[in-house]
């Protein structure tokens, strides 16, 4: 098969928001990069010190994925913006944000999307580099189950939620990520939330930019954002989503097979941690073309009564 290349944006775009835990304003501009750049956060209203967006660089994984101290120049809540551009095959880019905080803009990955689509992407001369997976490493903690499996053909991804909340129950979805799967079966799924935790979010100075105009809400007997959901099962298809973006801190596209079973930010990244600790584990290979397929798993939507799991 024909070797792929490397991949940044045609031009930059700006978009323009709030963070969904600070409340703040904020801008962030994506700009091409230079092959073997990768995708890297630059502070404009700090020092300027790029920040690569690599699993080694995560300082906290919890409610969001942070890389770096955000007081200090580092940067919260990228997972969003990290799945677009592995979504969309982006290999180089320059994030440069004005404040701590991503934008939350909708809540989803499809503003990123569409601000990408628009400027478009330009292929690049140096060849794509992918990481295999080699043999399965697995994660086990007493809150869920995530793992990576060998698989020949790009990154398999499948996710299970399982929620005491009948209004999410257990759901289950899968992909074979790529940019025509990603565009349509992913990226417009949002966070969302349990009103239940409203007031102790808040008085832990968390969620204050949180709306229903940015994420789905779910109350006791229904959600309460009028508009109702985009999927049936948008929560799964979101945590999707939050792996995607996870997962693309390698530094550089899995081919492999990831499972979860009420995984999460901080299980991700150890997961990650893991796989790169064994040498035996894996291998650095050149990627290759391969034919978007353009297909998504039924998954399933059913009422649970195990804990919950954000």
């Amino acid at each position: 098969m024909k070797t792929a290349r490397q991949t940044t944006l045609r031009e930059q775009v700006q978009l323009d928001g709030i963070g969904v835990h600070s409340g703040a304003a904020v801008s962030v501009t994506l700009n091409p990069a230079e092959a073997g750049t990768g995708i890297a956060f630059v502070r404009s209203d700090q020092d300027h010190v790029e920040i690569p967006a690599v699993f080694r660089n995560v300082s906290s994984a919890d409610l969001s994925t942070v890389l770096g101290n955000p007081e200090r120049g580092g940067m919260a809540t990228v997972e969003h913006l990290m799945a677009a551009l592995a979504g969309l095959g982006v290999d180089n880019c320059l994030v440069e944000v004005d404040g701590p905080e991503m934008p939350i803009l909708d809540g989803s990955a499809a503003p990123f999307v569409e601000a990408i689509d628009q400027v478009g992407l330009v292929t690049l001369a140096a060849t794509r580099k992918a990481i295999k997976v080699l043999k399965t490493v697995t994660l086990e903690t007493d809150r869920g189950t995530v793992e990576l499996h060998p698989h020949d053909r790009g990154l398999r991804m499948e996710v299970e939620i399982d929620f005491t909340n009948p209004l999410v129950g257990r759901q289950v979805f899968g992909i074979d990520l790529d940019p025509t799967v990603f565009r349509r079966e992913v990226a417009r799924a949002r966070t969302f939330g349990f009103m239940q935790d409203v007031s102790k979010l808040w008085a832990a100075n968390r969620a204050l930019g949180a709306s229903l105009d940015n994420t789905v809400v779910v109350g006791d007997d229904r959600i309460l954002n009028p508009e109702g959901l985009r999927f049936a099962d948008e929560f799964v298809r979101h945590k999707l989503l939050d792996a995607v973006g996870d997962l693309s801190l390698a530094g550089a596209p899995i081919i492999g097979r990831f499972r979860s079973y009420r995984g999460g930010h901080r299980m991700n990244v150890n997961l990650l941690q893991a796989l790169f600790s064994d040498p035996t584990a894996y291998e650095v290979v050149e990627s290759v073309v391969r034919r978007e397929r353009g297909h998504a798993d039924l998954g399933v939507a059913m009422p649970a009564y195990g804990p919950d799991a954000n």
